[in-house]
């Protein structure tokens, strides 16, 4: 995927690659990656495409074509739902904070009924952590809830809305903010927790769901959403 972004890849190109057939490529690949051929390759390119709007002065339809896209409306759009903020912003800020969680007149987000508490832990164990609770195995978009410790440890999130989420975590090095948007795959900088599917129904009051971070690995499906600022807030607790 690294080595082709521009082209249009299909499952039977990589499973051809793998020397799988279609169907065994696609289960095994979603069992080891948590996500599906499609959605990593989609996630590739964005991130691909983060590192272009940062360390180059190609255009954005440039990029979008160097990624894999037809159309830069295409490219534009899923750009920004996945990092939060458009091409040409992000290029010119590089960072951004998560959208505001939804509010009740959303029908992704149904009336809030639960707490997720427990416990974060990690190899980088004075650096700030983020956690958010999201739809899908991927760090992109906007969370339903979310919070910033100051160092690993104890995090609560309450009036978590009804569905299945996934808690997604992720903690960076001092002096390496950027390595989510640079590295392809593989970065000690970087260290990432994922747990779930969370299943929050009517009546439940409390979930513990504890998370050990580690070291990114190239399997790993690329952290989307920018959050530099973030983790750069020098607060002991924010939540949303």
């Amino acid at each position: 995927m690294h080595e082709n972004l521009g082209e249009q890849l299909t499952i039977n190109d990589m499973a051809r690659t793998a020397m799988f057939s279609k169907f065994h490529f696609s289960r095994v690949f979603q069992r080891v990656t948590g996500l599906s051929p499609g959605r990593f390759l989609s996630a590739v390119r964005i991130q691909e495409a983060k590192r272009l709007l940062v360390s180059t002065s190609l255009t954005v339809t440039d990029i979008s074509h160097r990624v894999g896209y037809s159309s830069v409306g295409t490219f534009s759009s899923r750009f920004t739902s996945s990092v939060g903020l458009s091409p040409t912003k992000y290029r010119q800020f590089k960072s951004i904070t998560p959208q505001a969680p939804a509010n009740g007149d959303d029908p992704a987000y149904r009336r809030p009924v639960t707490t997720v508490r427990g416990d974060i832990s990690s190899p980088l164990s004075d650096q700030p952590v983020f956690a958010g609770l999201f739809p899908d195995r991927i760090l992109e978009g906007r969370p339903v809830r979310y919070v910033i410790l100051r160092k690993p440890g104890p995090y609560v999130l309450e009036d978590v809305p009804q569905g299945e989420w996934h808690l997604m975590a992720q903690s960076v090095a001092p002096g390496r903010e950027d390595a989510a948007d640079h590295a392809p795959g593989g970065d000690e900088a970087l260290c990432i927790g994922r747990h779930g599917p969370i299943t929050v129904r009517p009546g439940t009051h409390t979930k513990v769901a504890d998370l050990h971070l580690r070291p990114m690995r190239s399997l790993d499906p690329p952290v989307l959403l920018a959050l530099r600022d973030l983790l750069s807030v020098d607060v002991p607790q924010l939540t949303h």
